[in-house]
């Protein structure tokens, strides 16, 4: 018996830890393409654009009590996290009649945190719908041109997010549910996490190659 757990502990725990450890990094590495190519808000708004940026996108609406709980939730979870990140962006894209009502939600944001990588683009209703159903998701926006989720777009224009969550219809989670912190901490902040893991191991291996011609 003695000798049975010898062995084990020499070659079959350190086995069983590698395969463990693969399937992890294996996972880590990989975030799907969900759609391929989204509509580049830059054609709506001077100066944003979702070319070359990480860019966590958000529809907030009308009702300017929604637009203020989930903008905070997603700035308090998310954009406190990675703005200082390379390449990093919040976008929020509104209705035109909502601007002036927003400037009193944009100025208590701005009481407590540095807005240089969020960015309120406002414009037609008719632009926002174009700009989300180029996103491909299942579920529309709302009369109010709303939706209760944020979207992660990469720097090629790709909508990104999973095909195995537990908890979305086949498996397919489009957005995170800006209503919820748990899924903002628990499922978003660890999908941009391998976004940015994929960044770093592709220019790992761009220098690589730089360095081996």
């Amino acid at each position: 018996m003695k000798k049975f757990w010898v062995l084990f502990i020499l070659f079959i725990l350190p086995l069983v830890f590698y395969i463990f450890l693969s399937k992890g990094i294996y996972k880590y590495q990989n975030l799907p393409i969900l759609t391929n190519e989204v509509e580049n808000v830059m054609q709506y708004a001077n100066g944003t654009s979702f070319t070359n940026k990480l860019s966590v996108v958000c529809f907030p609406g009308k009702n300017k009590n929604l637009v203020k709980a989930t903008i905070f939730n997603l700035n308090e979870v998310i954009y406190k996290r990675y703005y200082q990140k390379p390449f990093f962006q919040m976008v929020a894209i509104m209705p035109l009649e909502t601007e002036k009502n927003f400037e009193n939600v944009k100025e208590q944001l701005g009481l407590y945190t540095d807005l240089k990588n969020w960015h309120f683009v406002f414009t037609s209703e008719e632009n926002i719908k174009k700009i989300y159903n180029s996103f491909k998701v299942p579920s529309p926006l709302s009369e109010n041109s709303q939706s209760n989720n944020a979207f992660i777009i990469d720097k090629k224009l790709h909508l990104r997010g999973r095909k195995d969550d537990e908890d979305s219809k086949n498996g397919k989670l489009y957005g995170y549910n800006m209503k919820s912190v748990a899924v903002l901490k628990n499922k978003m902040k660890d999908d941009i996490d391998i976004i940015y893991y994929q960044y770093k191991k592709s220019k790992e291996k761009e220098n690589r190659r730089k360095n081996n011609n």
